[in-house]
Formats: structure tokens, C-alpha cells, sequence
């Protein structure tokens, strides 16, 4: 079977800094798939690389089979992505956002209206009809941002750092809508650095360290017995970190 996303020796460079060092990665269709690492390790370099948003230096990425880079609009058809810090126009309702966004990938003016009223129903977000994106809560951002990623009905999608800054009544709507998409077919790649909510959602994992794959596979087969992050920190730390305590704080 296609994998849902095929990365094949991505490669970033940042000055003399490699952000990104040569990543192989498969995600299998309908599966859930996390990408966890510390801030910094290149998680984001990476997802922006696999979905056309940053040309890589090397490598490359397939979405079910079609070229990224050589085949850019097929591969991006089959997309959904919501980039960590997502922009958008602020000035705008949610529904105009979405509205603007279905029809410029040309999807019938009808079609739009109806999926955007299922959307904004079902995130929660019906009730700010008159609301412009500027003023939303941080949570409403992600919900809208999560829409527009599922508007045009994708097979994958790319998520980063989704929850972050969430509330947990956001939060457990957003975790509701991605189990749904999964168990409808869908598959997903979500990257975070909290192992528990990786653990909660994700059914294979990837561990990313200073742009490397430290390990990667079904998630009860990378942490082997042991809690996600207790494998993440034999993995890319020790337990203590080099940490001491600060002696003025002691009483």
C-alpha cells in the first residue's frame, strides 16, 4: 500500500547549522502518527519540507505516492496542514476565511457554504459568526486553522503543535475531529513535545533528535515497557539533564 507520506533523506541547512540531517520517515495510510522532540530538535524544519511550505537542500517527500516538489499540486490536493503559528486573514469572520479558501481552490460556491456550516457546527465555532479571526481566543485560532485544513477533505494531514496554548474544552473537541478522521480513513501526522498527548492519540511515533530519527515505529514498540517520555529522555537525555539544584532556593 502508498504510504500516506513517504520522506526520503530530507536535508536542511541553515548556515552551518543542519537543522535537518538527511531524515528518512514512512507514515502507513490510516495511521495516526506523532512526531515528538525537544524545541529545537526539527520537527517543524521537517513538516514544512514534506508539505511543500520550505525547499529542502536535499532529499524529498511523496503524499500517497505523488512528488511534493515535482508534482506540486497534485501532492498538496491530498493535504490538510496547520503550520504552528498559523497565518491568516485577520479581518475576516471564520466563515469568510473559509468561504475565501474553498473557493480559491475552486471548489462550487454551494459546497463551501455547506461545509463550512458543518465545520464551524461542529468545532464550536457557530457562535461567533460576527466575530473577526483578530479577536479570537488562542483556541478558536486552532479550531478555524484546524478547518481550513480539512475543508477541501484531504487524505493526511500534517499537524504542528495543534493543542499548544489550547484549552482543554478546545482541546478535547480538536482530539474528538482527529479520532473521527482517522477512524473515517484519514491519516495523520502530528508533531509535539508532550509525550502524554502523543501517548493519548497516536498509534506510531517518531523520535527526532538534533535532526536525526533517534526512533521511529508502532508507539508500543518504540517505548518498549515504558512510558513515552521516559524512552524520549534515554533517548535524547538522562534523567537529570545536568541539572542542579540552586542552593539560594533551599531552605
Amino acid at each position: 500500500m502508498t504510504p500516506a507520506l513517504d520522506i526520503s533523506g530530507l536535508t536542511k541547512r541553515f548556515g552551518d547549522k543542519v537543522a535537518v540531517d538527511a531524515i528518512d520517515l514512512t507514515v502507513p495510510q490510516g495511521s495516526f502518527f506523532g512526531l515528538v522532540g525537544q524545541n529545537g530538535a526539527g520537527k517543524t524544519t521537517t513538516l514544512s519540507m514534506a508539505v511543500g511550505l520550505l525547499r529542502p537542500d536535499a532529499g524529498g517527500a511523496r503524499i500517497f505516492g505523488e512528488d511534493v516538489w515535482a508534482a506540486p499540486e497534485q501532492a498538496k490536493a491530498l493535504v490538510g496542514v496547520l503550520p504552528d503559528g498559523m497565518a491568516m486573514p485577520e479581518r475576516l469572520t471564520g466563515r469568510e476565511v473559509l468561504t475565501y479558501l474553498g473557493l480559491l481552490r475552486g471548489l462550487p460556491k454551494d459546497e463551501v457554504a455547506r461545509r463550512a456550516d458543518e465545520l464551524l457546527t461542529v468545532l464550536e465555532l457557530d457562535g461567533a459568526e460576527t466575530t473577526l479571526v483578530i479577536e479570537y481566543s488562542t483556541g478558536m485560532r486552532k479550531k478555524i486553522g484546524l478547518a481550513t485544513a480539512l475543508l477541501h477533505a484531504p487524505r493526511l494531514l500534517v499537524l504542528d503543535e495543534p493543542f499548544e496554548a489550547v484549552d482543554p474544552v478546545s482541546a478535547a473537541t480538536i482530539k474528538r475531529m482527529l479520532r473521527g478522521f482517522v477512524a473515517g480513513g484519514g491519516s495523520i501526522v502530528l508533531s509535539s513535545h508532550v509525550m502524554a498527548l502523543v501517548e493519548q492519540l497516536c498509534d506510531r511515533v517518531a523520535v527526532i533528535d538534533k535532526g536525526t530519527v533517534a526512533a521511529s515505529g508502532p508507539l508500543d514498540e518504540v517505548r518498549g515497557g515504558r512510558s513515552l517520555e521516559d524512552t524520549f529522555v534515554a533517548l535524547v537525555g538522562n534523567d537529570d539533564n545536568g541539572v542542579k539544584e540552586l542552593s539560594w532556593l533551599s531552605r
